[in-house]
């Protein structure tokens, strides 16, 4: 009864199959023709010309987009709960050489971990435009947010004007796109908006070990390539990387996976009541418990993350058995 993460979640068996049949011999790199076969697929599922890169992990994928956008003394506007300030190591500054993470957004959880424009004008309106100071350069959302909220496409087209008059970039932490994605209930084109770059979530939702970055700007895609190799992330048997993400985004599989982990995050949302620290709209679940009741649950068999003195976090996943996550939106409501 494990709701402690989605990279817990076990690799969906049409990954397994086409990590499979990408077994036999094919050029090394991204030379190999699952590896062409990704920019055409995914310019068909965005509806506009996209150029996609592999990498292993989510973080090399948010690092090395922004390390294509802001340069080692500029300044990058993210929301203060976001995983590249929060759960990345200080990856960031690493891929970026000391470029710094500009935080946005309330501390206090009330806007969903959710940028606004007013927010990232209240950080970058003060910065004088001088060498004495940390210029913007790139703005990095996150779809679905770090507390499971969606960015409507007018929420992102606001962003994405702004950014556009201010001369940002605009990057989108998508660990969680699908999730959002099929919330939204429209096309990946409405729930990515007019963004440069996407890290496109594929280890969350069934994969095993690829992420995706979707360049919109093929001159970023091509300052990328060589970052990704200096970073060490070219692998060499790339065509297994590929294959993962076609695996993924063929006959929807994306949508179908992320719809049933969201499912999931509902049901047990459904008897949250008052507990319900935030609208469940991805597959994320923060409930409000007390230490001894999050003892009860785990002694009984849950697995969670603690958020806080005073909460936990439950991730559904594109396995999650309904009737157990049935069972713990009782065992919550039963406490």
């Amino acid at each position: 009864m494990r709701f402690m993460s989605d990279n817990a979640a076990t690799v969906h068996p049409k990954v397994w199959e086409a990590l499979r049949a990408a077994d036999g011999v094919d050029s090394p790199y991204d030379g190999d023709a699952l590896s062409q076969r990704l920019d055409a697929r995914f310019s068909e599922l965005f509806g506009r010309e996209a150029t996609v890169l592999w990498v292993a992990t989510g973080t090399a994928a948010n690092c090395l987009a922004l390390a294509t956008m802001c340069p080692p003394h500029g300044g990058v506007v993210c929301h203060r709960e976001a995983h590249i300030e929060m759960d990345e190591g200080g990856a960031p500054g690493f891929y970026l050489h000391g470029a710094k993470l500009l935080l946005a957004g309330r501390s206090d959880g009330g806007d969903g971990a959710k940028l606004t424009p007013q927010a990232i004008r209240d950080v970058i309106d003060p910065i004088r435009d001088d060498v004495h100071q940390v210029q913007p350069h790139a703005i990095s959302i996150t779809q679905a947010s770090e507390y499971g909220r969606v960015y409507r496409s007018e929420e992102i087209a606001a962003i994405s004007q702004l950014a556009r008059e201010r001369g940002l970039a605009l990057h989108m932490d998508g660990a969680r796109f699908a999730n959002a994605a099929a919330f939204l209930g429209g096309s990946a084109a409405e729930a990515a908006g007019d963004i440069d770059a996407l890290s496109f979530g594929c280890v969350k939702n069934g994969g095993m070990s690829a992420e995706a970055i979707v360049f919109f700007d093929p001159a970023l895609a091509d300052v990328a390539r060589y970052r990704r190799k200096r970073a060490g992330h070219l692998q060499s048997k790339g065509r297994f990387l590929a294959a993962q993400l076609l695996a993924m985004v063929e006959d929807d599989l994306w949508l179908d996976n992320a719809r049933a982990a969201n499912a999931a995050a509902q049901a047990i949302a459904e008897r949250g009541g008052e507990r319900l620290m935030h609208p469940v709209e991805a597959n994320e679940v923060f409930i409000r418990l007390s230490p001894d009741e999050r003892e009860m649950l785990r002694g009984i068999g849950y697995q969670f993350y603690d958020w806080g003195a005073d909460a936990a976090r439950f991730v559904a996943s594109w396995d999650s058995d309904p009737g157990e996550a049935r069972a713990l939106g009782q065992a919550i409501a039963d406490l």
